[in-house]
């Protein structure tokens, strides 16, 4: 059985980061999505909503054992991934990225489980999606409208939860 990993701060959870969970799930027997906590960091929504919110919106892939929703806190996401066994780590690809996402590829490959070493599979996003990102949604949020905006960008349950935050 072929798994992968997929993380993320999904703060908040956007059509973009449904869009490389859906690809990898065409690719994998089971997808780890794991959210990672930094303990710096200040987020929008705490770790438990973030975590809800993935279930809520994965409730059919969990039912079925194709997806299980994770966590790991300061930790790195290669060493996380060694601790889960799992040999792959899903990473989306937007235009621009590809500099960063290579050196974090060679960084992730350093560890090894067992004889072989973490890979990392880029899922590329489409066009329509690669200006989106978590940031750019909460960039949105507040001004008169800004819902009709951001409901295009993110699941109906992140929207939902949105309007009852953003104030």
């Amino acid at each position: 059985m072929k798994k992968a990993i997929y993380a993320g701060s999904f703060d908040p959870l956007t059509n973009g980061h449904i869009y490389v969970i859906k690809q990898s799930l065409k690719l994998f027997d089971e997808l780890i999505i794991s959210v990672g906590e930094h303990p710096d960091k200040k987020y929008t929504f705490s770790l438990e909503e973030r975590l809800d919110l993935l279930k809520s919106v994965f409730e059919k892939e969990i039912s079925t054992c194709k997806v299980e929703i994770d966590y790991f806190e300061n930790k790195y996401l290669c060493d996380y991934a060694k601790q889960k066994q799992c040999p792959v780590i899903i990473r989306g690809l937007r235009a621009g990225d590809f500099d960063y996402e290579f050196e974090m590829a060679s960084f992730n490959a350093d560890v090894k489980l067992g004889w072989e070493k973490i890979v990392t599979v880029w899922i590329p996003t489409l066009k329509s999606l690669s200006g989106l990102s978590s940031s750019f949604v909460k960039s949105l949020c507040g001004p008169d409208g800004w819902e009709k905006r951001v409901e295009q960008m993110v699941p109906s349950q992140v929207l939902s939860k949105l309007k009852n935050t953003i104030k």
